[in-house]
Parts: C-alpha cells; structure tokens; sequence
C-alpha cells in the first residue's frame, strides 16, 4: 500500500506522465493542432486579394505574409503556436528581384534563341543561391516557445540536390537550340532530331525525377535545426523510386479512361470528338482531385517520418483517401462559388495535414529553449536570406 501511493505521489508531480522510466525527460508525444477557421481566413483572404489587385501585384508579398501570420498562430504543438516573423517590406525586395529575373529571362526568349539559352544558363545557376536564401529566410523567421528555427544547408548542397533536374532540362534547351528552325512552320512537322531529343530530355527526367525529389528532400529536411538539434532524413531513394513508379502507374488511369471512351465511341459509331471533349475534363478532374492529393500524402508520410535528430522525430500519418475526397470538394465548391470557396478550401486541407503529423521528443525542451534563447539574442541571424528577403515557400 505504501508503494503504491508513493507511487501515485510521483505520478502527480509528473502530470499524467506514464511509462519507463519515470522522467519527466523520457520520449513523449506532442499532437499538432489547427484552430484556423474558414470564415476567419475569408476576411484576410478577400483584403489580400482586393490590395494585390489594386496595387498590380506589388501587395502579393504583404499578403503572404498576413496569410502565413494567421496559419502559424494558428498551428499548435503541444498548446504552443508557431509564430511567423518576416518583415514584409524584406519580402517586397525579395520578390522584385525574382520578378525582375523572370522578365528578365521572358525579355531574352522573344530577343533571340542564344540569348534565351544565355539566359536560362543564369537562371540556373542562380536558382539554387535562391532557394537556399529561401529556406533560410522562412526556417529564420519561424519560432516555436519563443525560439527561432533554422536552416544549416549549404550552398554547394543546393546546387548538388538540383543537379539530376537541371541535367534533362538542359539538355532540352539545348536540343532546342542546335535542332530547332530558325523560322519554324506551324503546319510543318517537327523535325526529327528536334523531336528525338526531346523525347529522349522528357525519358531521362523521367528516370531522374525521384532521384531528384529525394535530392531536394533530404537537403531540406538535413537542414531544420531548432535548439540544439539538426535534423536528418534517412529515407532511401529506392523509396522515392517506389512511389514515382506507383504515381505513373496511377497517371495512366485517366489515359485508360481517354482510351476506353474512345473505343465506345467507335463501337457506337457516335462522332469522336464528342466523347473526347467529354472525357478530357473527367481525366483531368480524376489526375489533379484524386491521384495528385494520394502522391502528396504518401510523399508527406515518407520524408516527414524518416525526419529526425538525435532527441526528436518527426511522424505523420495523413491518410490518402480522406485528403483525395477533401481535394474533390474542395475543387468543386470553389467552381460553383467561383473562387469564393478557395479561403475555407485551404484551411480544411491545413487541418487535416497538419492534424495527421505529432511531434516525438527525449530530453528537457524547457532547458534546451532557455540555453538556445540566450544565444539567440546575440545573433543577426543568416545575412544573406534575411537581407534578400526571399521566400518560396517549403
């Protein structure tokens, strides 16, 4: 009897903490919520859209960071809510300067096929800085319990982790360049080294892609940092491999659907072009409401579970076919209201991605947030990125 409420006295001072050992500093679970609402968002939504109008674009920064603002305060893990600290006006700069890199690139396709391929050259080479400067802008101007995230990749990284996409596409610009008329005839047919490289560029971006995506993904998930602790994505690319092949897989159904219409159309001997014109929007329908929402949640489940530092770990378990049937909703409420829909739209499908992702932790947060905070006061945080003021999103 005696053990027993010593035991029950140890268990008050720990809450409702259970398990072994019994340490408040043992692996627990944090749940993630979302308290955003879509008449909330609606009222921000309907302004943003209004100013970016009024103002020919130059408010799309301004918005996104109101927009950001309102989903991070509105994320909560454990009780504690993200927080979004971008300076707008950081932003602004950080948009022009893209804006002026697109036109540009725009400005140098129509002067003169060398000077586009120059251009596209730039573009690349400058594209990885950039989205690095991103990353580290949006992980910097994120916080969790008062302390800043951050983002430790490199620049050689970026460029490494893009390589197996830039490879096909140049490749593409240049088949374009060498084989390409001068003059081109849109009633001639493309020429047939023109069309053999292309075929061959969009066949080995094929075969590249998932090496590219588990690139990209283990570059950015190896880069979070919060308090003293980096993460690392340990997913091996034959995963990546193993969704890509299900995703093509799932790609040709909306061409068996195209095919299998055509075939009644000839056996009921109805004019093709009606079946055609009917089946195009069901195909279409079916790849970007259905397939596209089942890739993006196994995508979400592979790299957010292989995520982990040395005392966290990162889990989700967002299931393919609820979000599939939100995203059909979703597209066609927005359709019958003509876009009106588009606000509640987004912060159903936040919730019910955020919602399916926890948050495992070992070890004393409060103390490594106390140690971090201090630090972090001294610190301007990365130069590059906050100067730029460039943010593409994760």
């Amino acid at each position: 009897m005696s053990n027993n409420n010593d035991r029950n006295a140890a268990d008050s001072t720990l809450g409702n903490l259970s398990g072994w050992p019994h340490s408040q500093y043992r692996k627990r679970k944090l749940d993630v919520a979302f308290t955003g609402s879509g008449s909330e968002y609606f009222r921000i939504w309907i302004v943003n859209l209004l100013l970016s109008l009024v103002t020919l674009g130059l408010y799309l920064p301004f918005a996104k960071a109101r927009r950001l603002s309102y989903f991070y305060s509105n994320t909560l893990i454990d009780g504690q809510a993200l927080g979004f600290h971008g300076d707008p006006w950081k932003m602004l700069r950080g948009f022009l300067l893209l804006a002026v890199l697109t036109l540009a690139y725009g400005f140098a396709a129509r002067f003169s096929p060398l000077s586009a391929m120059a251009a596209f050259a730039l573009l690349c080479g400058l594209w990885p800085a950039l989205w690095r400067a991103g990353l580290q802008f949006r992980l910097a101007n994120t916080s969790w319990r008062g302390l800043r995230l951050g983002f430790t990749g490199s620049s050689a990284g970026a460029y490494a982790a893009l390589l197996p996409l830039y490879v096909p596409a140049l490749l593409m610009v240049a088949g374009q360049f060498l084989f390409a008329p001068e003059r081109p005839d849109p009633r001639a047919p493309m020429p047939l080294l023109l069309g053999l490289s292309m075929a061959a560029s969009f066949l080995l971006m094929l075969l590249m892609l998932p090496w590219g995506v588990a690139r990209i993904k283990r570059y950015q998930h190896g880069g979070y940092v919060y308090a003293d602790q980096q993460t690392e994505l340990t997913v091996p690319t034959r995963r990546f491999y193993g969704l890509g092949l299900k995703a093509l897989l799932l790609t040709l159904l909306p061409l068996a659907l195209l095919g299998a219409l055509a075939a009644i159309a000839v056996a009921v001997y109805k004019p093709l072009l009606f079946w055609m014109m009917l089946a195009l929007p069901l195909a279409y329908l079916l790849y970007f409401a259905l397939i596209t929402p089942y890739v993006s949640a196994r995508l979400q489940n592979l790299v957010w579970n292989g995520t982990a530092s040395e005392l966290l770990q990162l889990q989700s378990d967002l299931p393919a076919r609820p979000l599939a049937w939100l995203t059909l909703k979703n597209w066609l409420l927005t359709a019958l209201t003509l876009g009106l829909y588009r606000p509640f739209a987004a912060v159903h499908t936040a919730r019910m991605r955020l919602q399916a992702m926890s948050l495992m932790v070992e070890g004393d947060l409060d103390g490594w947030v106390a140690r971090q905070s201090v630090a972090q006061d001294d610190a301007a945080g990365d130069a590059a990125g906050d100067f730029f003021g460039i943010d593409m999103g994760l």
